[in-house]
């Protein structure tokens, strides 16, 4: 591993026609790939990067591997500092394309791939581009800091997904998102195979593409805020260079005000419309029972579909809640004269209606759980926001579906609680393989209506990469402590894609203290998380023009020094006997309690106003703990003041829309103590 070396960089055959090997569960030796390959088997030796790179490609060849190839070597100076001037007459990878692609990118691609490295250097084949693309991403993995700079371990690999749809939905309307924020996460995205960028481009708060056929969609339901058909062009082909597929979403036939605002005879009901600042199911929705809007819906959906090649088309179709239907005599008349009993069957008729639609222009529709109904085609594509359980129910009725309950990004949660949702779970164990096959895969998904383009990429990342482990890697790969080792390494690495999860933490930290030291102050935002689930909002009221730059925006989904001390508390009750351990706690204790008395020198700007009761709870906390410790240790019962409870319990409870997540564990010691 230490040998200097020559990197060359080509392409060389290496039996991509064998099928991948049975999955192995975790290779022998530690590594830092995610996801993890189907099979990985490590050896003596391999090889050290330096700056001339060389590639050579064996087979077939186009632009979209060539320019692949550059933005590799790109990230590999980023990640190394090594300047690659290419000049090396020996390929020490060799890339060999077995074939290029068949047209538009379908749902369902072969990205199988092998790759082998030596002393020698590098092979990489496989059968499509798909497949090089994604064993790309594994070599870059591969390189580790050695004590003379950087090299890659001899390793045999070979792999493919365990799921074909491994997508992530960005909604761009509750907050705009402008094109550099979709690109860069593009480039994150293909870092970790994902392969389906669901664009969700209309909602109650903004229609954000251009149309030339009903201008006034954009012109009075944007803000001003839209892309242009140009910039759409261009994001699909961003992406596709990068193996991923682009899914629009239009949302109909309800969170249509965006659409109502410039249009309102579409209505079921009477207006005035005006975009929705706030966030809820509105009343609302699209006519089911008028020519006129499916004559708009049809020259809209030709207008729209002609700018997205992908052969998926999602109409949303959630969140009907039925009350304008029902309050309008011309439609309850008409479900009378039509035998139709329930808004539902009117929702079936409007849903059939537009997947004709798409039908005629090659299209196939994908919607909410709530589309889901025996008269729709079977393939259509249902994306469950429900469960397992619904998932599993579609399969069994012939639909084909994916799985988005359980990867609600903006729902806060733990990267592990997201890696033990699977797509193929408990439900569909028992289903036949053909039932099985319908199960596409998942979609994580980032609902905007806490984010802006400040904030989305700390909201996404670097969860989402445990999420594509779940998608990419076998069944078997579960362990979330392995997990968690490699989620550190690769969040690192993901700077290198453009993201800015990691280095707009501390321009946000500044922006909250006012331009003044911050060392105090991110000791304390490194230990909160924001609230979970949608409890955000409870007591503060917000619209979509409120500026969302204050404590709660800054603070990350997930506390690393939270789950630090977490494993360092239960460690030290296990084995109290540890001095070390003690030492460790004690440490922490005592630098939070330093942190909480220097950040008062801050606490009166004006975005921090609202953190003084969470610097009082850390100081009760970091007490608390530090008498516990004592008691332990002294081996005498620790006794509470009834004043000392109620801090503990108030340090445990949301402050300014965050939750101090070293509580709990302090709860932990002063029960051990009692």
């Amino acid at each position: 591993m230490r040998m200097r070396q020559r990197l060359v960089i080509g392409v060389a055959l290496f039996a991509w026609w064998c099928p991948v090997a049975p999955a192995l569960a975790q290779a022998p030796s530690p590594h830092n790939l995610m996801p993890v390959p189907a099979s990985v088997t490590f050896a003596a030796g391999g090889f050290a990067i330096d700056a001339h790179l060389g590639v050579k490609f064996d087979g077939y060849k186009d632009a979209r591997l060539e320019r692949a190839v550059e933005r590799l070597l790109q990230r590999i100076t980023k990640l190394t500092g090594v300047p690659i001037v290419r000049s090396g007459n020996v390929p020490a990878l060799r890339i060999t394309c077995g074939r290029g692609p068949s047209g538009v990118q379908k749902a369902v691609e072969d990205e199988r791939y092998a790759l082998r490295i030596t002393t020698g250097g590098a092979t990489l084949s496989a059968p499509t581009v798909y497949g090089v693309l994604r064993g790309l991403e594994t070599f870059v993995q591969l390189i580790e800091q050695e004590p003379n700079g950087f090299a890659v371990r001899a390793v045999t690999i070979t792999d493919q997904p365990r799921f074909p749809w491994r997508g992530l939905l960005i909604d761009v309307c509750r907050h705009w998102m402008p094109v550099e924020v979709i690109k860069r996460n593009l480039d994150a995205m293909a870092a970790v195979k994902l392969n389906v960028l669901h664009w969700h481009l209309s909602e109650d708060q903004g229609f954000r593409v251009e149309s030339k056929l009903f201008p006034l969609l954009h012109q009075k339901g944007s803000d001003g805020l839209y892309y242009t058909q140009e910039q759409v062009r261009d994001v699909v082909r961003y992406a596709a260079d990068r193996g991923i597929r682009v899914v629009p979403e239009f949302d109909m036939p309800a969170h249509t005000l965006s659409w109502l605002v410039g249009y309102p005879s579409l209505s079921a009901g009477k207006g005035p419309f005006e975009l929705a600042r706030a966030w809820g199911v509105f009343d609302p929705v699209l006519s089911p029972i008028d020519e006129k809007v499916y004559a708009f819906i049809n020259r809209f959906l030709g207008e729209m579909t002609s700018l997205f090649p992908d052969a998926y088309f999602h109409i949303g179709g959630d969140e009907v809640n039925g009350n304008q239907w029902n309050g309008t005599p011309a439609i309850v008349a008409y479900k009378k004269r039509h035998g139709m009993a329930t808004n539902e069957d009117l929702h079936v008729y409007f849903n059939t209606r537009v997947s004709a639609m798409l039908k005629a222009r090659g299209k196939i529709m994908v919607g909410w759980e709530e589309v889901l109904h025996k008269n729709l085609p079977k393939n259509t594509v249902v994306q469950s926001w429900r469960g397992q359980k619904s998932l599993a129910d579609a399969a069994t009725q012939g639909f084909k579906g994916i799985l988005s309950n359980g990867y609600y990004l903006d729902y806060i949660w733990p990267a592990t609680r997201h890696y033990g949702v699977d797509p193929m779970g408990k439900d569909a164990a028992n289903l036949p393989d053909e039932a099985k096959a319908r199960i596409l895969g998942g979609e994580a998904c980032m609902w905007a209506e806490w984010v802006t383009p400040d904030t989305i990429d700390s909201r996404i990342w670097p969860r989402m990469a445990a999420i594509a482990e779940r998608y990419w890697s076998p069944a078997t790969v579960t362990d979330p402590g392995d997990m968690y080792r490699r989620l550190d390494v690769v969040s690192q690495r993901l700077d290198a894609t453009g993201i800015v999860h990691r280095s707009n933490y501390q321009p946000m930290l500044e922006r909250l203290a006012a331009n003044r030291p911050t060392d105090a102050l991110r000791g304390i935002v490194d230990l909160v998380e924001p609230v979970k689930d949608y409890n955000r909002g409870r007591r503060v009221e917000y619209t979509s023009l409120s500026p969302l730059n204050r404590l709660v925006d800054a603070a990350r989904p997930e506390s690393d020094e939270a789950r630090e001390f977490e494993r360092l508390v239960d460690a030290l009750l296990a084995d109290p006997a540890k001095s070390a351990g003690r030492d460790k706690v004690t440490a922490r204790l005592e630098q939070w309690r330093e942190d909480a008395k220097a950040v008062q020198s801050v606490l009166d700007s004006p975005l921090l106003q609202d953190a003084a009761p969470l610097v009082q709870n850390l100081t009760a906390v970091s007490a608390l703990g530090l008498r516990a410790l004592d008691a332990l240790q002294k081996k005498t019962p620790l006794t509470l003041t009834p004043e000392e409870t109620e801090s503990l319990a108030k340090a445990i409870a949301p402050v300014a829309e965050v939750l101090l997540m070293v509580a709990p564990s302090v709860k932990k010691l002063v029960d051990a103590a009692k």
